[in-house]
């Protein structure tokens, strides 16, 4: 490609294919730049260096994330919203592996605060648990426990660790029923001193702005 084309956007955006390719943790510079059939020196005219080039990486990744997510739960709620957001996570984290690892790098908290794709990933997070009325700190337990279920299974489905004959859909199936169950009679701080649980009811108006993420924790 002739160097007078490149662009920043253009730059990320191959890097972000690299890593689909071989691996977020293995882009380098001189990877890029050989992509590209350009010196290294070409490419810090758009980058400051490697921390600087996976971080908008990181960026890019996760507003494509968030678009897939928001797409697939639009206009659903509870259970629906579940199973759409769980889907499309392991979607794009099985089909954009490189780009799934960078959503997993830590931001810097002021980089954070000017993304449009984390405060969109909060409202979207937020929206879709709001059927649960769950209400601090059990709204920030469940986007862990969330998050680790969805994660933890991506990163062995990608990996071949499931090898019993079991169907790996129909269990990921099983497993999303099984974390809107959970969520439906979450234990409360009274039923966890008195030793039973109690349901919750939705919170009506509960705004998704203080959700938390179901990525690394900004």
């Amino acid at each position: 490609m002739a160097r007078a084309g490149l662009t920043t956007d253009r730059v990320v955006g191959a890097a972000a294919d690299l890593a689909d390719s071989i691996g977020f943790d293995k882009v380098t510079i001189s990877a890029l730049a050989r992509g590209f059939g350009v010196k290294d020196a070409s490419l810090y005219s758009h980058v400051r260096n490697l921390h600087d080039l996976r971080t908008r990486v990181a960026l890019l990744a996760a507003g494509e994330f968030i678009d897939r997510i928001g797409a697939a739960v639009a206009g659903r709620a509870g259970k629906d919203a579940l199973v759409a957001f769980a889907d499309a996570y392991r979607a794009f984290a099985l089909e954009r592996p490189g780009r799934y690892e960078a959503t997993q790098m830590r931001v810097a908290p002021e980089i954070v605060a000017r993304s449009s794709a984390y405060h969109r990933t909060i409202e979207t997070t937020g929206a879709m648990l709001r059927a649960y009325g769950l209400a601090e700190p059990d709204l920030t337990d469940a986007v862990r426990l969330l998050r680790s279920t969805f994660h933890g299974y991506c990163a062995l489905e990608a990996s071949g660790g499931f090898g019993a004959p079991r169907d790996v859909q129909a269990s990921w199936e099983r497993s999303v029923e099984a974390l809107h169950f959970l969520l439906e009679r979450w234990p409360s701080a009274q039923g966890e001193a008195s030793g039973t649980t109690a349901d919750r009811a939705p919170t009506p108006g509960r705004s998704p702005s203080s959700a938390p993420v179901p990525g690394p924790e900004r």
